[in-house]
């Protein structure tokens, strides 16, 4: 904050405050994502579960934008090529250890 010259000197509590307001937000909002999780009798909380709490209080309404590109069914975040999943999982198949072309250049560049 104090690289910024736009916002000038910063109290030396004012970092203080600002993390620990940022840990009682995490914990409300984790707190009612592990509520909706409970509701499911699931013990992860997912990405759908985390757009419900976070669209049934009106306090994180700033939030929703965000939470709108979780997907009703999957719980997975869409890209914006609507790809992401594809990807990860070329991603995963081509640093697989089971691959003998990746592993052989893992070993090459070990050397």
């Amino acid at each position: 904050m104090q690289a910024d010259e736009e916002v000038g000197k910063v109290a030396q509590q004012t970092p203080i405050a600002v993390g620990k307001a940022l840990e009682l937000f995490m914990v409300q909002i984790v707190t009612k994502s592990a509520d909706v999780a409970k509701e499911r009798n699931s013990k992860r909380i997912s990405a759908q579960m985390l757009k419900q709490a976070i669209d049934s209080n009106n306090e994180w309404d700033f939030l929703r934008e965000i939470v709108a590109k979780v997907s009703e069914k999957g719980g997975h975040v869409e890209s914006r090529q609507g790809q992401g999943r594809e990807r990860r999982a070329k991603r995963r198949s081509s640093h697989s250890p089971r691959s003998g072309e990746a592993a052989g250049r893992r070993r090459r560049n070990r050397r």
